[in-house]
């Protein structure tokens, strides 16, 4: 089916999402230092950090609110792919309902992420170089009859899980934002927070933010098309798509007003800031947003700006490598 006549996320169903996902996902706080402000040049500088979650990033919200609504009835196993986030979530909360769940990941995957799918319970099965490699296996696994497959970006209550971050935020913030940039990975986070932000804050601009060396989601946007690369090449592996999802393509055009890429080196100086200015630690895919006010300061000089910090599963030597100045504690995954 074409992806712009299914059924697209709505105000409705995250308001929905917002009273109905597993409180461990909800509720997560907002930063708003003077001192982040200044060292990026804007008027405010607001932070919604989703690190700090059994899972360590958002991706909890999307698959809870996903899982609620398959029947009770139905115990078909879920098969999925991951970089490790989604599974993390999807693991969580198939977990809670007695469901199985095989995740495909990437060979070069994080192992924090694999053993955090694995401890929640996830069959975890590694093929291919990337991301995308792993989901065609998943694909296949699952037309075999393997079980169900989830892909992230490609259904509607993923991306209204999502926009419960939005639904938070324009709570805990009061006067609207100027722009609120949002990391793009397969484009559920955007198409959900966005889809809230044109409702609460229709001034508000929503800013999709891809890495540099993942321009797939970039490249299509501007296309109005799906626009495949060969390959990727960034530390932000949360958000390294090469093939993208139509669906989350088609949602996006409806929720974000621009995609904008960032170059790696903005990326590990967002990660700086957020851990120097506000002690954050994230891993990333997770400042993505924040980079792309560094690496284009101009555009964002006095105003007020919102980013969500999505993620945190580092390893030791990532946090050794992009975090030298964290401490015992940041190293041990806790604040």
């Amino acid at each position: 089916m074409d992806a712009s006549l299914r059924p697209f996320p709505d105000v409705g169903g995250i308001e929905r999402a917002a009273r109905a996902i597993d409180p461990v996902f909800t509720g997560t706080p907002v930063a708003d230092a003077d001192e982040t402000a200044k060292a990026l040049g804007v008027r405010r500088a607001v932070v919604k950090d989703e690190t700090r979650t059994p899972i360590r990033s958002f991706k909890g919200r999307g698959a809870d609110w996903f899982v609620a609504h398959l029947a009770e009835a139905d115990d078909e196993p879920l098969v999925t792919a991951s970089v490790g986030n989604f599974g993390q979530g999807l693991a969580y909360a198939a977990r809670r309902r007695g469901r199985e769940l095989t995740v495909f990941a990437a060979r070069t995957a994080s192992p924090v992420k694999i053993e955090a799918m694995q401890r929640l319970g996830a069959r975890v099965r590694l093929a291919g170089d990337d991301f995308d490699a792993a989901k065609a296996e998943a694909v296949a696994y699952a037309r075999d009859g393997g079980g169900r497959l989830v892909v992230d970006g490609d259904d509607p209550y993923v991306a209204e899980g999502a926009g419960t971050i939005a639904w938070e935020l324009t709570r805990q913030v009061g006067d609207p934002l100027d722009a609120v940039l949002v990391p793009l990975g397969n484009g559920a986070l955007a198409g959900g927070v966005g889809t809230w932000l044109r409702h609460a804050w229709p001034g508000t601009r929503v800013i999709a933010v891809a890495a540099e060396g993942a321009p797939a989601m970039a490249r299509s946007w501007r296309a109005h098309g799906v626009v495949r690369t060969p390959g990727v090449d960034t530390i932000a592996d949360g958000i390294a798509v090469r093939v993208p999802v139509p669906y989350a393509l088609a949602v996006m055009r409806r929720a974000v007003d621009e995609v904008v890429v960032v170059p790696d080196e903005a990326i590990v100086a967002a990660m700086r800031l957020l851990h120097g200015t506000l002690g954050l630690v994230t891993e990333p895919a997770g400042a993505a947003g924040l980079a792309a006010v560094l690496a284009d300061p101009a555009a964002f000089a006095g105003l007020a700006v919102g980013t969500v910090a999505c993620g945190a599963n580092l390893t030791g030597d990532q946090l050794r490598r992009w975090l030298p100045d964290a401490g015992p504690g940041d190293r041990e995954g806790r604040r």
